[in-house]
């Protein structure tokens, strides 16, 4: 029997806890604000509604201002307070009255995580100054500008608070195909090494969370046709995995999304106040895998199956 087919009789990690289960005490988070951005879908709300379950009243930005009041109306059936306020994290003013808005409903949000990015595969050679410009400015700056009011409000009041940042593992390893996005994701890591230097004497956590491969209803196109590539489509609910992206992870499963939720409530919670400067990994291992031999080396043009540049 060949290495390959003892593959199907490997356990891999098991499978997570259910849906509405969590580590932490019940009502963690009662009384405590949690501004999400990029709140109303995918890994975003994901985040949200494991706050929400742990008793968070919850303000999540976006973009999007009709996905927003989605999200909204189902975490407050979770039940807890929920506010939704669209937000183009770009503009530091628009920044600003998030944040008042905030206030006013709840009160100053005393967890930010910042979720919202901005990604989609092009070869570096074919990406224009607008798409190098746009996903730098929403993932990196935007990240940023966020952070900072944040920061400020709390030094002005001289209250402690915790941001966690989403990242991604190639702001370790690079990206091919991605290069803007692995260039921002890496700025982002180096400022929550940064910032919790800066500001950890004044009660500041600064933290980054990176998800794995995780499946969900709301990825963009351009992501779901990656995944296809790897893994043909076979018929099955929407955001689940098929078994052949299982197999190409070292746990032999792909992440629920609300396994990155419950490592964000844990980084926020009075039970992680030593941890800040640090970014989290879950992944299942992916990102450290490497093979005894080397791949066939394929460009990221015959990946996306593009022509010859210039061509």
């Amino acid at each position: 029997m060949t290495d390959h087919a003892n593959e199907g009789m490997l356990p891999g990690l098991p499978a997570p806890a259910p849906p509405g289960t969590s580590a932490l005490p019940e009502g963690t988070y009662e009384g405590v604000v949690v501004l999400v951005t990029g709140g109303g879908t995918g890994l975003g709300k994901a985040i949200a509604t494991e706050f929400a379950r742990l008793g968070a009243d919850l303000v999540i930005a976006g973009r999007k201002e009709e996905r927003l009041k989605a999200a909204r109306d189902e975490l407050a059936g979770l039940g807890g307070r929920v506010a939704a306020t669209p937000c183009d994290i770009r503009d530091p003013d628009r920044i600003a009255q998030v944040f008042e808005a905030a206030q006013s409903a709840f009160g100053l949000p005393d967890v930010l995580i910042n979720n919202a990015a901005a990604n989609f595969p092009v070869p570096a050679e074919d990406m224009s100054p607008n798409a190098w410009r746009s996903v730098v400015d929403i993932t990196l700056n935007g990240t940023f500008f966020m952070t900072r009011e944040f920061a400020r409000r709390h030094l002005a009041a001289g209250t402690p608070g915790s941001v966690i940042n989403i990242g991604a593992s190639y702001a370790w390893t690079g990206g091919p195909g991605f290069a803007h996005s692995a260039a921002a994701k890496a700025g982002v890591k180096s400022l929550v090494e940064t910032l919790a230097v800066e500001w950890g004497p004044y009660g500041i956590q600064v933290n980054g969370l990176v998800p794995g491969l995780m499946p969900h209803e709301d990825m963009t196109p351009d992501i779901r046709a990656n995944l296809d590539r790897a893994a043909p489509p076979e018929p099955r609910e929407p955001g689940a995995a098929v078994g052949e992206l299982n197999a190409r992870q070292p746990a032999l499963r792909v992440g629920a999304p609300r396994e990155l939720g419950w490592a964000a409530t844990f980084l926020a919670s009075p039970y992680a106040r030593f941890i800040t400067g640090h970014t989290l990994v879950v992944d299942g291992a992916n990102w450290q895998r490497r093979g005894l031999v080397s791949p066939e080396m394929v460009t990221v043009r015959g990946q996306m199956g593009r022509g010859r540049f210039g061509g």
